[in-house]
């Protein structure tokens, strides 16, 4: 599976004009294969920005994007290809829709890749199923799809393809509890069954504590913290000063060590609390 590679990234929306904004700002970073790397900031920070990198929705103004060590750019005739490597579900799958029916825009990756059309029908319906998606919707339009049966043909669409690189710009959004539990375990799944490189855009940071291996944090075009979960969400006051937040049961353990409770600051899941709570290691203070 791939590797992709941000070398001292630049990009300039508005280049030269009054409202010139710098929405990378020499940024370097690695996305490695066998993760799932979370990507938080608040609006503006970036982050959507970067991710259009990946697959070359846009071209730095300067510095390189590497995939397996090889600049994406080097033969702009062949950025095609690259999308097929580096698939991008975007924030609203209504704009990624648009065939006449589900299994058609599914299969409209595979086919501008060339496969046959056994082997299409094939990858649209493993791609259907894992995305959660009915057989009996293939034949819909997908505009008549409710909001999260359109992210699920979106990532399917991209699934498809069988990208080294699934990069998924808050691919829950919108959706109730139990439609994020089941969307993102599912792509957690994916990249655990495949050896993927995910890559997950969100603002919610329990999404982030359950379902990442790594976090990163953007803020004015700059990365400014990479780390486990557990690493980022035990620094709350520096998430908190570029305006983010840290998982509730983080709160929690910070509101225990000031009344004399502590079971560490390194608390980002339920699951993690409860262990750490039975295994005893709880400090009381008086």
């Amino acid at each position: 599976m791939a590797e992709i590679t941000l070398e001292n990234v630049t990009y300039v929306y508005g280049k030269g004009a009054p409202y010139e904004m710098r929405a990378l700002d020499d940024v370097s970073l690695t996305f490695r294969p066998g993760e799932v790397t979370g990507l938080i900031g608040h609006t503006g920070s970036g982050k959507s920005t970067l991710v259009q990198m990946l697959n070359g929705l846009l071209k730095p103004d300067s510095g390189r994007v590497l995939l397996d060590g090889k600049d994406i750019w080097a033969d702009p005739k062949k950025i095609q290809e690259i999308r097929f490597r580096v698939g991008l579900v975007m924030q609203y799958p209504e704009y990624q829709l648009f065939d006449e029916t589900v299994e058609a825009d599914i299969g409209f990756g595979p086919k501008n890749m060339g496969m046959e059309p056994e082997k299409i029908k094939q990858a649209v319906a493993r791609a259907a199923q894992f995305a959660g998606l009915s057989p009996e919707l293939l034949s819909k339009s997908p505009f008549d799809l409710s909001g999260g049966q359109k992210r699920r043909a979106a990532l399917a669409g991209v699934m498809a393809m069988e990208p080294d690189v699934l990069v998924l710009d808050e691919p829950a959004a919108g959706l109730d509890p139990g439609g994020r539990r089941e969307i993102l375990g599912r792509i957690r799944k994916y990249q655990q069954e495949s050896g993927a490189n995910v890559i997950i855009v969100s603002h919610s940071m329990e999404d982030m504590a359950l379902y990442c291996d790594r976090v990163l944090v953007m803020e004015n075009g700059k990365l400014v913290m990479s780390g486990t979960p557990a690493e980022v969400f035990s620094r709350a006051e520096k998430l908190i000063a570029v305006g983010l937040d840290v998982p509730q049961i983080t709160r929690v353990a910070r509101a225990l060590r000031e009344v004399g409770v502590d079971i560490g600051l390194d608390i980002y899941t339920v699951k993690f609390a409860a262990q750490r709570l039975l295994s005893g290691r709880i400090t009381h203070e008086s």
